[in-house]
């Protein structure tokens, strides 16, 4: 909006700030991330079946209208859709990828032999004192991944991690179903909450800001997919030659939606099968070398740009959100991080009665 827009513009009266007090502003931040940070484990499933929804929740009203379907028709099958589209990448990717996974296991001393050989090249290393060549080092690595694993506690935390990550997946399933069907109806008792006097200011101020931003962040997120996932198809598999190579762009584009702890999964399973296929000095060097190079135009240049641009917000501002939600919150943290940072930036600047940018309305 140019400047001249803006002296036109009525003088702001800032009538919503005079409503609601500093203390219960204060309370409501406090109490919500209080209740974020003692409920992270169980929020995962509400977050990541909500944000998928809302996502799908202009879709699914374009599609209601143009066919002159019930919106439950159309959410149904839109729900089914997304169902079918994960059930093929499990079926093409998930039998060879556990087969992998399952011969490194079982021969796990002769990937260490050969990965270990590649990086000493016959020489030897002195491992706290102690010269060791490659297949000392191998089979010490080997004897301590099994003496770790063999632990009762290990095995209770990893069967517990199993069990709970399942339970997740079924209950993320259940509950994007439930919010597809009836994401209005649920926006509305939401909004119940909300005392009646101050539902206009919600509904026809914040939210017709915040909707739109989120909106586009969300865009944003979906071409940081597509981009990672092309990305690693073209490093994983013209370049490097890795086996399934279709099944882990895939994979690494789809957990680039989950800032860090996506990333970290997706690289550590193509580095298994990378190494599996062949564990030579210039093949792991190849795999390090795709690695940094993902990791550093994502993190730091298309992603926060993108993001940024995306959401109107400075892309020093995107890295911050990552960090800090990460840190405070763990995984939901990292992913409401940068959606909350928008809807605080539209909310103050609808009772602010100001721009986004924050500048205040210029007067003659």
């Amino acid at each position: 909006m140019n400047q001249r827009a803006l002296r036109t513009r009525p003088q702001a009266d800032h009538e919503h700030v005079s409503r609601i007090s500093t203390g219960t502003v204060l309370f409501i931040i406090t109490a919500t991330a209080v209740t974020v940070y003692e409920l992270q484990l169980v929020l995962i499933p509400f977050v990541l079946a909500g944000v998928i929804s809302y996502i799908c929740a202009p879709a699914i009203a374009w599609a209601s209208a143009r066919a002159h379907l019930p919106r439950l028709l159309v959410s149904v099958v839109a729900f089914l859709v997304i169902l079918a589209f994960g059930a093929v990448i499990g079926l093409l990717g998930i039998p060879p990828l556990a087969r992998e996974m399952t011969h490194t296991a079982t021969d796990l001393q002769g990937t260490l032999n050969r990965l270990a050989a590649a990086l000493i090249d016959g020489d030897t290393v002195n491992l706290l004192g102690q010269p060791m060549d490659s297949h000392q080092l191998a089979a010490g690595i080997d004897q301590a991944v099994r003496n770790w694993i063999g632990n009762a506690r290990v095995l209770s935390v990893i069967a517990g991690s199993v069990f709970v990550a399942g339970f997740g997946f079924l209950l993320t399933l259940v509950l994007l179903f439930f919010f597809m069907v009836s994401g209005p109806s649920i926006v509305q008792g939401l909004l119940w909450l909300v005392p009646p006097g101050e539902r206009p200011l919600i509904e026809d101020h914040i939210l017709v800001q915040v909707d739109p931003v989120l909106r586009r962040y969300f865009i944003g997120v979906v071409a940081v997919v597509c981009f990672a996932a092309a990305f690693a198809y073209a490093g994983l598999g013209l370049l490097l030659g890795v086996p399934h190579a279709v099944f882990l762009a895939l994979i690494t584009g789809l957990l680039e939606a989950v800032p860090v702890l996506g990333p970290a999964i997706a690289a550590t399973l193509a580095g298994l099968v990378a190494i599996q296929h062949n564990s030579e000095l210039s093949a792991i060097i190849g795999y390090a070398v795709y690695l940094t190079a993902l990791r550093l135009l994502i993190d730091q240049l298309f992603g926060p740009v993108v993001l940024g641009a995306a959401s109107r917000v400075h892309p020093a501002l995107v890295i911050f959100c990552f960090l800090a939600g990460g840190t405070l919150f763990g995984v939901v943290g990292i992913v409401i991080a940068v959606p909350v940072a928008l809807i605080i930036k539209a909310t103050l600047s609808a009772l602010y009665d100001e721009p986004a940018s924050g500048l205040p309305l210029r007067k003659d």
